[in-house]
């Protein structure tokens, strides 16, 4: 089974906020854009033409990465409330 797979088994309830919060002026200076590799999920992606980061949250894995990869400490990254978020399955 391979990572897009996988992803497609899980499920996701999603609020009405995102648990992950960016600072979009900081995104401009930011040349690297590691948020944007790191995410096993894609959660992240850099808009050129409209200078703004996308946050699909709904893909969240609350995996942790996006907030260690990013040089600039922007991403606040918080645990959706408890009856929102990814619900893994056993086995």
């Amino acid at each position: 089974m391979n990572i897009n797979e996988k992803l497609a088994s899980l499920k996701y309830n999603k609020g009405t906020e995102s648990h992950l919060t960016v600072d979009n002026d900081v995104c401009i200076r930011c040349k690297e854009k590691f948020c944007t590799y790191i995410c096993p999920a894609d959660v992240y992606e850099w808009n050129e033409e409209k200078c703004i980061m996308t946050i699909r949250y709904e893909n969240c894995l609350e995996c942790g990465a996006c907030k260690i990869a990013c040089e600039r400490n922007n991403i606040i990254w918080k645990y959706p409330n408890v009856e929102y978020g990814v619900k893994f399955k056993k086995g």
